[in-house]
């Protein structure tokens, strides 16, 4: 099948329970998210927002006890059979890492996606360089820091130039300088290839440069969905997260500007 220069998400009532759990992880999710749209999954800690991103990767599976419900599509088929159009980068990237040699690492999706031989190295060096990666590409990966070893899982997921890019707190090791090389990285996917992006983050403020929608969730469920300026209110905040926040604009982009202010609602 030909895959479109984007993917497509499509949710209609669907949940996931894992198994020999009692409540559901996610349940009646309805969502569409068009190509090239960046969206940021929102929400405090066991939301619901790394299944939601396993799920669209097609790594969840029912037959070692999980219960789903509804339909869940990426580019109108099932997510078991859209993984070539998929790149994801999981929230600890020590657990994705795979080979010994950083540049052997970024090949190894693209051999298992069946990248023609003499195609692989040119976008194994492309995709480090894009990362800003610092050393050669026989370094160990063994020797990298936490911030190296998720720019190396970034490059990884950049090399298959999906259609469809997950990232799990992409940001979470990274600097400052090399936060804002990833989410130009992840722009320029979108606005130049019509890829799709949703981005796990507890970074309010990062989600409201870089969103074209937010995606907010709380145990399992969607609370809002919109536009940054339409979801990043104090009283919505407050429902999520259960703490006073002052939302004003920020000074140079004028959009909405989270501050928590550290005093727990009674």
């Amino acid at each position: 099948m030909t895959i479109s220069s984007g993917a497509a998400i499509e949710a209609k009532g669907w949940g996931w329970r894992h198994p020999g759990r009692e409540a559901w992880a996610v349940r009646g999710l309805d969502l569409h998210i068009d190509p090239g749209e960046r969206v940021l999954l929102l929400g405090a800690s066991g939301a619901g927002k790394s299944t939601l991103l396993a799920a669209l990767a097609g790594i969840l599976d029912a037959s070692g006890g999980g219960e789903s419900e509804g339909e869940l599509r990426v580019d109108g088929r099932l997510p078991q059979s859209a993984r070539d159009a998929v790149g994801i980068v999981f929230q600890d990237p020590e657990a994705q890492l795979v080979m010994a040699r950083a540049g052997d690492d970024v090949a190894f999706g693209l051999e298992n996606h069946c990248v023609p031989t003499e195609a692989i190295w040119p976008r194994v060096h492309r995709a480090l360089a894009q990362v800003q990666f610092p050393y050669a590409e026989d370094h160990s990966t063994a020797a990298l820091s936490g911030g190296e070893k998720q720019r190396l899982a970034i490059a990884g997921a950049l090399a298959l130039r999906p259609h469809l890019l997950l990232l799990d707190e992409p940001t979470a090791n990274l600097d400052l300088s090399h936060q804002a090389t990833l989410l130009t990285l992840v722009r320029n996917r979108c606005d130049q290839h019509r890829a799709a992006a949703l981005v796990v983050t507890h970074d309010i403020n990062l989600a409201a440069q870089f969103a074209d929608n937010i995606l907010l969730m709380k145990q399992g469920k969607t609370v809002h969905y919109g536009g940054p300026a339409e979801v990043l209110r104090p009283e919505i905040l407050q429902e999520v997260f259960e703490i006073r926040v002052l939302v004003d604009a920020h000074p140079v982009t004028g959009g909405p500007r989270v501050t928590p202010i550290h005093e727990p609602i009674r």
